[in-house]
């Protein structure tokens, strides 16, 4: 099989579904193994390729299928999120080099925090903390003036986790290159909601008038109030669905579904993601 009609070079398929492994390991499905060289080659060519189109400003991932990475490989499930910790940092790298400005993940929403065993939440919980702390203390954090947030109900998540959200949210506070948005105990309903509510306050407290309430007004009560809405939403692991994830702000958004699962995500899924949006003339209507 070949590289999809996109290229202008013909390169050996690599595909999406499958991991691939920089340490000698083989593709399952896969009957010859690919160097690193091949790896590396097309790698570079289709970053080229997408570096002299169009840049989308805001991407937002839907980080799907840590637990079945895990299993597929007999790990724990633990191991699968912190695999799907180290992706997100290496997210982060890909989206500078691009010249990404915003990146929003979701990373856990109020039904898993409903809905997921207690164990498996408490072992996620303390993991958030860790993550939080050691973004705020990343020296790329600071080296590229990267913003970091947390969207969605923190007053559900345990004192330590919105501790650490907070230490994070301070120390980065001041930047404004690249924001970086960690979407966790978030619903998409749930903002629409809350911003209903706060406007009915507001119209009650004589701040807003009831003809005064449009599109822009309602965008600016949501946790994303200050942000573009995402140009392109990629969801991994090969389910199609936006699981109630910035349900009022992509409303335009381009959408890219992967058969990967999130922590075999590769620099290449990424730009072919980014591609596919290049190619593509967005419509806003019908």
């Amino acid at each position: 099989m070949f590289d999809d009609q996109y290229s202008t070079t013909v390169w050996l398929y690599i595909p999406a579904s499958m991991p691939y492994s920089r340490t000698g390991g083989t593709i399952s499905g896969i009957t010859q193994s690919i160097s690193d060289a091949m790896y590396d080659a097309y790698e570079r060519r289709l970053l080229s390729e997408v570096k002299a189109g169009r840049i989308p400003t805001h991407i937002a991932v839907i980080m799907d299928g840590n637990r079945r990475f895990a299993h597929q490989l007999g790990l724990d499930t633990q191991e699968g999120y912190l695999k799907g910790r180290e992706k997100l940092e290496k997210l982060m790298e890909w989206c500078v080099e691009l010249g990404i400005k915003v990146i929003t993940v979701y990373a856990f929403s109020t039904e898993n925090l409903m809905n997921r065993p207690r164990e498996e939440v408490d072992r996620l919980m303390r993991l958030f903390e860790e993550n939080f702390r050691k973004a705020a203390d990343d020296p790329r954090v600071h080296e590229h003036k990267v913003r970091i947030r947390a969207l969605g109900q923190q007053n559900l998540l345990p004192s330590e986790v919105q501790d650490a959200i907070r230490y994070a949210e301070e120390r980065t506070k001041g930047y404004d290159k690249h924001f970086y948005n960690i979407a966790v105990a978030y619903g998409g309903r749930e903002e629409i909601v809350s911003a209903i509510r706060k406007i009915a306050d507001d119209v009650l407290g004589n701040k807003v008038k009831r003809d005064d309430i449009t599109e822009q007004l309602i965008s600016s009560y949501l946790y994303t109030k200050d942000l573009p809405d995402p140009d392109l939403i990629i969801r991994t692991s090969g389910e199609e669905r936006i699981s109630n994830f910035l349900l009022w702000q992509v409303a335009y958004s381009e959408l890219y579904f992967c058969d990967v699962y999130w922590p075999g995500f590769r620099k290449i899924d990424l730009l072919r993601a980014i591609r596919s949006f290049q190619m593509r003339h967005r419509k806003y209507g019908a």
